[in-house]
């Protein structure tokens, strides 16, 4: 699902505090990056004080602008089947069960959490003679993707003692095709999950490196999924928890047309008063003096959550000028880490086997 944009325009955090506080807005929506929120929210504190505003959260660690923790993904694109629905594909008997292992790209981010991820994959297909395992890639050897690889499975798979058995391969292509023939989604923390549990898709969250926030599966804690190679060698599959799933913007009885009824009704009770509290973002000069203040200033706030002379300058040709020039910088930083990461590194690594 979509929303069209009447207009759109960047601006700095003094052109977006005089935007929000100078123009009707009803609802004002803050995606981003968890620092970039709490700046906001002060900034926005500062100019609203002593006026009613619109509908917040208290923005505590990690949390999104409406006070939740934020989810893993987004309301699936119309006309994909919805939850408990079969995955599409052929009837029963004419291929074989499929379990896919969805690979990330930076995580685990060493090599014997890969070697080992790897190694269980092969395992299970060879434990299980009558499945067929497909490695999941995200991207072909030299394609250039959003995250670039250092240690590519495709790589990992040459090195692998006895290869990868006659019922294991590995697959590129979309996602969602994919799935059409999976009947069993493993992974240690993708996007891909929600996707397969939209589906109805048995979905294993893997716990065979640990919980952690570094591997991204802390996400999935209460969801259900949450499981080792054993127990899915040993058979299991995993039952994801329906309100959990619910949470996650995945609805729980399969239909998305009533999804937001309660956002919807929240923001119309929130307009209807007359005023709302004060913005009281969790973060303060009390709560967090040594993290707030370096938050604050690298969003050109200073500790009152008021612009500094650099923020606050909103001339049109110098914000032209700049950025061109963060453009120019990007692209070449880009340029330089695809080449240290793909070309460099290789190297090195290989003079250090020598």
């Amino acid at each position: 699902m979509g929303v069209r944009a009447d207009s759109l325009r960047e601006v700095t955090t003094a052109g977006f505090l005089r935007a929000v506080t100078g123009e009707p807005y009803d609802v004002v929506v803050l995606a981003c990056v968890g620092g970039a929120v709490q700046a906001m929210l002060h900034g926005l504190a500062r100019a609203t004080a002593g006026a009613g505003e619109v509908e917040r959260g208290e923005a505590g660690p990690g949390a999104a602008a409406n006070g939740t923790t934020p989810a893993l993904g987004t309301v699936p694109a119309p006309g994909t089947p919805a939850p408990g629905t079969p995955a599409p594909g052929p009837a029963p008997g004419e291929r074989p069960h499929t379990v896919c292992f969805a690979v990330q790209p930076s995580v685990p981010d060493n090599r014997a959490g890969r070697d080992y991820l790897l190694r269980r994959a092969a395992g299970h297909a060879r434990l299980h003679p009558d499945r067929e395992v497909l490695i999941k890639l995200r991207s072909k050897p030299g394609e250039h993707t959003t995250h670039i690889e250092e240690l590519p499975y495709q790589k990992l798979v040459s090195r692998l003692p006895g290869g990868l058995p006659a019922n294991c391969r590995l697959v590129y292509g979309h996602m969602g095709e994919v799935l059409d023939r999976t009947d069993l989604l493993v992974t240690v923390s993708s996007t891909a999950a929600l996707e397969a549990l939209h589906r109805g898709i048995p979905t294993a969250v893997l716990t065979d490196l640990g919980i952690r926030e570094a591997l991204g599966n802390h996400h999935f804690l209460g969801s259900g999924c949450l499981a080792s190679w054993d127990e899915l060698d040993a058979g299991h599959r995993p039952e994801p928890d329906r309100s959990w799933l619910a949470r996650q913007g995945v609805a729980a009885d399969g239909h998305y047309e009533h999804a937001f009824d309660a956002a919807r009704e929240r923001i119309a009770e929130l307009l209807a008063r007359p005023a709302l509290p004060p913005i009281a973002p969790y973060y303060t000069t009390f709560t967090a003096p040594g993290y707030l203040p370096g938050i604050l200033a690298r969003y050109g706030l200073d500790v009152r959550g008021e612009p500094t002379g650099s923020g606050a300058e909103d001339d049109t040709a110098a914000r032209g000028v700049r950025q061109v020039v963060r453009s120019a910088v990007r692209d070449a930083a880009r340029g330089a880490y695809r080449h240290g990461v793909q070309r460099v590194a290789p190297v090195i690594r290989r003079l250090g086997e020598l």
